[in-house]
């Protein structure tokens, strides 16, 4: 029997993604940190002990629940080897051109043959209160007391509440991490939109180049 097909959506309980702000479609919103790691093994041991004293004073101090989440993908390197092929076009001295050909084959060969992986460290940050729920569906829409424009501004409003108690939220955590030398900041919607989709298409970007490469062929 077969199944009929389903967008990757329908999966997602996204509503819509704005100012930064992930709306769920149970009318909670997500904020999404990015973080930027330290290395601890080239600190001190006197100093490995106040980065974690730190870390643990932050958690304590936290009223509200987080989720910390590392991505772990192979370094796309699409974006470089296009400025080189760029350059590699523009260049006009035969030697140079020769090197620079020589190189932007070094450089795919070798990360071809060699896993080289980066990582993004995110701290989910939510905010639950100020859902508005319309109990008005369907038929009994016409009985609403409420215009649809008054609705939407009643559904702004929420918003706009709940993305101050948000943001608040997200306040503490760049503030905590940073106790810890952790620089931290809010994505913004381009980039909220770019981790969400990586998650959920992986391969598209190298697919997108072998499809550029043939049609260059």
């Amino acid at each position: 029997m077969a199944l009929d097909a389903q967008r990757t959506q329908d999966f997602v309980p996204i509503q819509e993604i704005r100012n930064g702000v992930i709306e769920l479609t149970s009318g909670e919103v997500r904020a999404i940190v990015l973080a930027n790691p330290i290395n601890l093994s080239l600190k001190t041991e006197e100093e490995q002990q106040a980065v974690l004293a730190n870390f643990m004073s932050f958690l304590n101090s936290l009223d509200f629940s987080t989720q910390i989440s590392i991505q772990s993908r192979r370094l796309d390197i699409t974006e470089y080897l296009l400025k080189l092929e760029k350059r590699y076009e523009a260049q006009t001295e035969p030697l140079l051109k020769i090197q620079t050909r020589q190189y932007i084959e070094f450089i795919r060969e070798f990360t071809e043959n060699n896993e080289i992986m980066t990582k993004d460290f995110f701290v989910v940050v939510p905010y639950e209160g100020g859902v508005l729920k319309n109990e008005a569906k369907g038929i009994f829409s016409f009985f609403s007391n409420k215009s649809k424009k008054e609705v939407l501004l009643d559904e702004q409003k929420t918003f706009e509440e709940n993305r101050t108690q948000l943001e608040q939220r997200v306040s503490l955590v760049i503030s905590g991490l940073a106790s810890c030398g952790v620089k931290a900041e809010m994505l913004d919607t381009d980039a909220v939109i770019e981790v969400i989709y990586k998650v959920f298409n992986p391969g598209d970007r190298h697919r997108a180049l072998a499809i550029g490469n043939e049609n260059e062929s």
